[in-house]
């Protein structure tokens, strides 16, 4: 993840675009690139092309390892605590097998 994170920041540093990158910029880059993620299914989502779904795939996270990095904070250790916090919303005696949101179980 360390070399990822340095790979991903040594790019936007040699094109000098981090003043671009303004949370609210980032967000609304997450969003763009997650829309054209969800644009590979939009009319067959059983023969996606897998190469595309990656590559789209490939820009949200890089837009949101840019979010963590311009605040400061650790994607790993957030996304742990997300995770704890989520495994107490669905308890794996209330919440295996079904998708009901967590406020139905």
């Amino acid at each position: 993840m360390k070399d990822l994170l340095k790979k991903i920041k040594q790019f936007n540093e040699e094109r000098d675009w981090d003043k671009f990158h303004s949370p609210e910029n980032l967000a609304k880059s997450i969003s763009i690139e997650a829309g054209e993620l969800l644009e590979c299914f939009q009319w067959n989502s059983e023969n996606y092309n897998k190469e595309d779904v990656c590559e789209e795939l490939a820009d949200v996270f890089t837009y949101c390892i840019l979010m963590a990095m311009k605040l400061g904070v650790n994607p790993e250790e957030i996304i742990l605590n997300k995770l704890e916090k989520t495994k107490k919303k669905y308890p794996i005696e209330k919440a295996k097998g079904v998708s009901t949101k967590y406020d139905k179980l």
